[in-house]
């Protein structure tokens, strides 16, 4: 009996030991708000009770240039505080050795994925982070306007700029004196190296620094891009584009305010919310491309992915988190519910996502035009590269400088950081 006795204590203590081992406190760092956040901790929710841990979500600013400014000081102190960061596709070369190594833990789901995005977040043959979801933006278009004034999509930005005019002045006329032609993320941080490279890549002017570390920003079309875009300010784009970063210019948006709108995918389901004016208005086409030699629609490759602290105080717990969250099973809700394009090939031949969301299938060409911001090529620098880019560009559209002033100088200032670095 005392035997019996002794053998229940016993294996009452192992139990209780191996559960309090299995059970983590985990920390992930999101910069989303509103919807974004709500299902994101619908998901942690989930995992919590498939698992036993427990998830906190550590708030971020909304602007990814503050974040990854915030990501570096925590990371380079060895903040064992975050488990889990939410990272950017272009970040992976600067803080690959900040994070765990995911291959030997990916390696069965790994090959579900688009190669390109493994790709690139494989540095020196470490994967430094599980791809959430991709992203390519395009242009937004209201379709009622359009009809209204008999137009067609545009497929060259002279077409846009034209349309945008004619129907943000019949509009006004009309009486809604808030229509604008088109808005964009004109505020001087990384969304606008988003939006400038496009409008660069698409008028024949390169990407900035290319894949062998040319700097070719530095030319004719690209200056002629970025000077036609300085002219849509004050004229189809109100001043205030300025500072608009990706929700700035979404509420005008969806408040039924302009004709044209520039956004990655997330924008789609929010317009079509039960709440927004425009619901079943707009549509979406691939960017327009520009007039010079090799002119082509562009759209920057975007997507985030989740990486493990290499200072998490439970990195196996951490490591369940990261392949949670990037399964088919959560990519598959985050495109019902958030419009995000899923990495995982499979997906968009799912009937319950093409039922739901109809316009990921369609995105595939939007993708296929996706071209990738020059983190690559300049590796530890792109921040800096990217600064220098969105000052370059900011200067231009705010009347400071022609744009072959700018770029002439931002050419010297990039000669310069590069060294033989690149």
């Amino acid at each position: 009996m005392k035997i019996n006795t002794l053998l229940v204590g016993l294996l009452t203590s192992v139990t209780l030991v191996v559960g309090s081992a299995q059970a983590a406190e985990l920390s992930i760092v999101s910069g989303d708000t509103g919807n974004g956040l709500a299902f994101l901790r619908s998901q942690l929710d989930k995992f919590e009770a498939d698992t036993g841990h427990t998830v906190t979500v550590v708030p971020m600013p909304s602007s990814t240039t503050d974040q990854f400014g915030q990501y570096r000081l925590w990371l380079a102190a060895g903040n064992t505080d975050i488990d889990v960061y939410q990272t950017d596709v272009i970040w992976a070369p600067q803080l690959a050795d900040q994070f765990l190594d995911l291959t030997e833990a990916a390696k069965d789901v790994v090959g579900d994925h688009f190669p390109s995005i493994i790709e690139s977040q494989t540095v020196d043959g470490k994967l430094v982070a599980l791809p959430a979801f991709t992203d390519a933006p395009a242009l937004y278009y209201r379709k009622d306007l359009l009809e209204k004034y008999g137009k067609t999509p545009p497929t060259t930005w002279a077409e846009m700029e034209a349309t945008a005019k004619e129907i943000m002045d019949g509009e006004r006329a009309d009486g809604n004196p808030e229509m604008w032609g088109f808005v964009f993320q004109g505020n001087a941080y990384e969304g606008l190296t988003c939006d400038a490279l496009e409008w660069v890549m698409s008028n024949g002017g390169g990407q900035i620094v290319e894949a062998d570390g040319t700097i070719s920003i530095n030319n004719p079309q690209a200056a002629a891009a970025i000077d036609r875009a300085a002219g849509w300010i004050g004229t189809i784009s109100p001043e205030g584009n300025l500072a608009y970063m990706e929700e700035e210019s979404r509420g005008v948006w969806q408040l039924g305010n302009a004709v044209f709108h520039r956004n990655w995918p997330y924008a789609y389901s929010l317009g079509n919310g039960d709440d927004s004016p425009i619901k079943g208005l707009f549509d979406v086409v691939p960017l327009p491309a520009g007039d010079g030699e090799g002119a082509r629609s562009a759209a920057t490759l975007g997507g985030w992915n989740v990486a493990v602290s290499k200072y998490s105080p439970d990195p196996e717990a951490a490591i369940e988190l990261a392949l949670f969250l990037s399964s088919a099973e959560v990519q598959k809700e985050r495109a019902i519910n958030q419009s995000n394009l899923p990495t995982i090939e499979a997906l968009y031949d799912d009937a319950d996502i093409a039922a739901a969301q109809p316009i990921i299938p369609a995105w595939k060409e939007i993708f296929q035009n996706a071209v990738p911001r020059p983190s690559a090529p300049t590796k530890t620098d792109y921040n800096e590269v990217s600064s220098m880019f969105w000052s370059a560009v900011h200067n231009t559209l705010s009347g400071n400088g022609t744009a072959a002033e700018n770029l002439e100088l931002l050419e010297a200032d990039l000669t310069e950081l590069k060294g033989d670095a690149w």
